[in-house]
């Protein structure tokens, strides 16, 4: 067994633990990475970056077949045909070519990468059976990066037909006929994006309304371009088994039903990976690892980064928790204490929220509420996407900017700005004052900003 010791020791290499591992070798620490699978993780391999990918080819393809908008452009397009092993191929050449990349900045940093999987002995020691043999690694500072996989209902165990998301973004052929089990972001991204390549989708969601984490006013766009796209939908509807084809409901109202499907995709969430971890004394919160304002866990110089400390189940999030991990570990002062953390669902159209909602908002004070829609955006109207708006939440009485939501076609890039205000303690004045190129979808936010000092200017 190969004998290996270092100061800091990094288990999981997803956007928390990869880029904790370059952080930590940009600042002099000696630093290893353990990745049982891929380097990038699952946000990288199997999720964030595919799964964009797949959405930004399906809208291209619905794009070609949209012939009532084609036309009102003067265009007159052919049919176009899908080659879907060609779109998976570009798909995963793009992952390949993101994996790679991390793997160069993590030798540049000086990093030591191992893979295999990790059994920990103790909160300084751990076995890896890697690629190269066994190791047995000795480290100062321990930290958790597992992740998260995707949950399943018992109902609905995964194999065969019934598939995750992970099992999705690799189908060779989209499927005739889909059924989506659970209406949040990840049901509703590829759903979205398998309907718009011509699959028959249905939706089945336990709640009464799809994104129920979002208020009602930020989905409802959401929700009637769901109907445009021809996606059936079933709203307080449990799933109760598949066989044979077939999908078993059970409706609110207690009636039951079958629907056929050619696949059944799972998104109900996901869960923390806490397996293997049962030999160190760690602190829980529920399903999760107990963390603090350091993420620093119960045990001395154990730490713990990304999903598997809990919501929001964000790559970001991951991100910036490891890369303060390993400036604390450097002897820095530093404390994750972010007023905003970004939230973007990209569904069609899309959907970002940051900081509080009107509803959170209200619960600690007097507050404004004030949105811009898109119909009266210029720059909306020349994409023909003129659905949606910014909404931007501020305190009565210094109008300080407490949150920001909108819902548009490609309101996921705003997401910067609006958590930058909020960063910056930004008040509506702020916003308002601030010179908004134009025509870009961003002028909504400034016209937002407007409507709430009481002197909207476009509206």
């Amino acid at each position: 067994m190969n004998e290996l010791s270092c100061k800091v020791l990094i288990i999981g290499g997803g956007p928390g633990g990869y880029v904790c591992a370059i952080k930590a070798g940009q600042l002099g620490l000696d630093a290893i990475l353990v990745e049982a699978e891929r380097i990038g993780g699952t946000c990288l391999n199997v999720g964030c970056i595919p799964s964009k990918a797949l959405i930004h080819a399906a809208e291209t393809f619905h794009g070609q077949t949209d012939e009532a908008a084609l036309a009102a452009m003067g265009i007159a397009a052919a049919a176009p045909r899908l080659d879907y092993a060609k779109t998976v191929a570009w798909k995963d050449g793009i992952v390949s070519r993101l994996t790679t990349g991390v793997g160069g900045l993590l030798k540049k940093a000086g990093v030591r990468s191992l893979r295999g999987r990790a059994a920990l002995v103790d909160g300084k020691t751990a076995v890896v059976a890697a690629d190269t043999g066994q190791s047995r690694i000795r480290c100062e500072h321990l930290v958790i990066a597992t992740g998260s996989e995707p949950a399943t209902l018992p109902a609905l165990s995964f194999g065969g037909d019934v598939i995750s998301s992970t099992e999705a973004l690799a189908l060779r052929a989209p499927p005739r006929t889909l059924a989506v089990i659970g209406a949040g972001y990840i049901g509703l991204e590829l759903g979205m994006a398998f309907a718009k390549l011509g699959v028959e989708v249905t939706v089945v969601e336990a709640l009464g309304r799809v994104l129920p984490l979002y208020d009602a006013e930020l989905t409802a766009p959401v929700a009637r371009r769901l109907g445009d796209l021809g996606v059936k939908l079933y709203l307080n509807a449990r799933a109760e088994g598949f066989a044979q084809g077939e999908l078993r409901l059970t409706r609110g109202d207690g009636a039951e039903l079958k629907l056929k499907a050619d696949k059944v995709l799972v998104a109900v969430g996901r869960r923390p990976r806490t397996q293997g971890l049962e030999s160190l004394d760690l602190a829980m919160s529920g399903p999760f690892l107990r963390i603090d304002e350091r993420c620093a866990t119960s045990m001395r110089n154990v730490w713990a980064i990304g999903d598997v400390t809990g919501e929001p189940m964000l790559a970001h999030r991951a991100s910036a928790q490891g890369e303060m991990v390993a400036e604390i570990i450097c002897g820095k002062k530093r404390a994750f204490d972010h007023v905003a953390i970004p939230a973007v669902t990209f569904t069609d159209p899309e959907v970002v929220s940051v900081g509080l909602s009107p509803e959170a908002a209200r619960a600690k004070g007097e507050i404004r509420v004030a949105m811009f829609p898109f119909r009266a955006s210029g720059r909306a109207l020349t994409l023909q996407r003129d659905d949606g708006f910014v909404r931007v939440v501020a305190r009565a009485d210094n109008h300080v900017v407490l949150g920001v939501q909108a819902v548009g076609a490609g309101v996921s890039e705003l997401s910067a700005a609006f958590a930058l205000a909020l960063e910056m303690g930004a008040r509506l004045e702020d916003v308002a004052a601030t010179i908004h190129a134009h025509p870009t979808l961003s002028e909504a936010f400034n016209e937002a900003a407007h409507a709430g000092l009481g002197h909207a200017l476009h509206i």
